[in-house]
């Protein structure tokens, strides 16, 4: 069995508390209005939420990387729009310039960011490419002690909110993936424009748009880690961004599941309760195992990662179990709903919504297999 130390299970606590009485009153109205929750993600700063794993010294709570995975699940189960916020400014923003950045850019880049006072984003996709992160076509071109970027950059989550983006952009074409270089940018700069907002199927109160860059001009003291570096930066931070999203998956999942039972104690049919058919025990059993095992993959990835093990397999196991038990978690809930289900009257339809996207952002399902396999045939050689 998975024991939980006592911080840890003061924090799920904490961040259960926080989900039933701050996320859940408000998740659909935000959700119907595709409004940011200002707010929430003002609170979520003040309990240290923003900024979970990064050390104290530069502004984080100073908590490990499985606080991160519980803390993920709770919250996403209240809203998961308020997670995904959470997940990108912690794992793709704050996580990156922690391990590879200066102390000058740590101490303006992350001390904000990590209080909740600032937000951050992370542009690595394009319009024309997605999966293949080392086909990028913005570049940066050396200019004296600048670099003028210029291309698209597509499906940036946080984008219409946030104060700076960790950019990755070819430094040098003959190099392929090891001529692309990271960029520490401030959005609110001549230079940078934001396209427009993404009208989602789910998660549709974070924002979602293109970054159009067009003469941008940055310092070379915003470079990340090094020239040339900005693959491998990506690739790494991903692998932790993948323990974030199956927290974020979790919590979808056990959002759905929580709102099933209940429907089902609640529900008659046939002269008794929905919960006394073997049928709908059927599916609870089913639901209830995906999520206990994916639970536990994800908490393994964490693990590793907090003792500086390799976890790339784990994290995207983790991804992927959680992604796909979060999509038939909340089919099943709506199918225990029934036509309820399918109403905005009911959070189901909004969970299995939401959803979605856990199987395709931060690498589809596909991309989880290629490098669960690629890992799984290297331990055998």
């Amino acid at each position: 069995m998975f024991e939980l130390n006592e911080t840890h299970r003061m924090l799920r606590k904490t961040c259960r508390d926080f989900a039933e009485k701050e996320l859940k009153p408000v998740a659909a109205l935000l959700d119907q209005k595709h409004q940011y929750p200002t707010e929430a993600i003002k609170k979520l700063g003040e309990l240290g939420m923003m900024g979970i794993f990064v050390p104290e010294k530069w502004g984080g709570a100073g908590l490990d990387v499985l606080s991160y995975a519980i803390a993920m699940e709770e919250v996403s189960s209240g809203c998961a729009s308020c997670g995904v916020i959470m997940s990108v400014n912690n794992s793709l923003f704050c996580d990156p310039i922690v391990k590879y950045g200066s102390d000058d850019l740590k101490k303006q880049y992350v001390v904000p960011f990590a209080r909740g006072e600032k937000l951050g984003c992370f542009a690595l996709s394009e319009p024309g490419n997605g999966s293949d992160a080392a086909a990028a076509k913005t570049t940066a071109v050396k200019d004296g002690d600048n670099y003028v970027i210029n291309g698209t950059k597509a499906w940036i989550t946080n984008g219409y909110e946030a104060d700076a983006v960790i950019v990755f952009a070819t430094t040098d074409a003959k190099a392929g993936h090891k001529g692309i270089t990271a960029f520490v940018v401030p959005m609110h700069s001549d230079g940078l424009s934001l396209g427009k907002k993404e009208d989602k199927l789910g998660i549709r109160a974070s924002s979602t748009c293109n970054l159009i860059f067009e003469e941008y001009r940055i310092s070379k003291k915003n470079i990340l880690g090094e020239e040339g570096y900005g693959f491998k930066i990506a690739m790494s931070t991903l692998d932790g961004g993948r323990i974030g999203i199956a927290g974020q998956a979790l919590g979808i999942a056990k959002a759905a599941f929580e709102a099933a039972v209940a429907y089902a104690k609640e529900r008659t049919a046939f002269g008794q309760p929905l919960v006394k058919l073997q049928a709908i025990q059927m599916k609870i059993a089913d639901m209830a195992l995906r999520i206990e095992s994916a639970r536990l993959l994800t908490w393994q990835a964490a693990c590793l990662k907090d003792r500086g093990e390799s976890y790339t397999k784990v994290a995207a196991m983790a991804k992927l179990a959680a992604s796909e038990t979060a999509t038939f978690v909340t089919h099943q809930a709506m199918q225990i709903f029934g036509g309820n289900g399918y109403v905005t009257e009911y959070p189901v339809e909004r969970h299995y919504r939401d959803a979605r996207i856990t199987e395709i952002y931060e690498g589809t399902s596909e991309v989880q297999r290629l490098v669960i396999a690629q890992n799984a045939m290297k331990e055998l050689m």
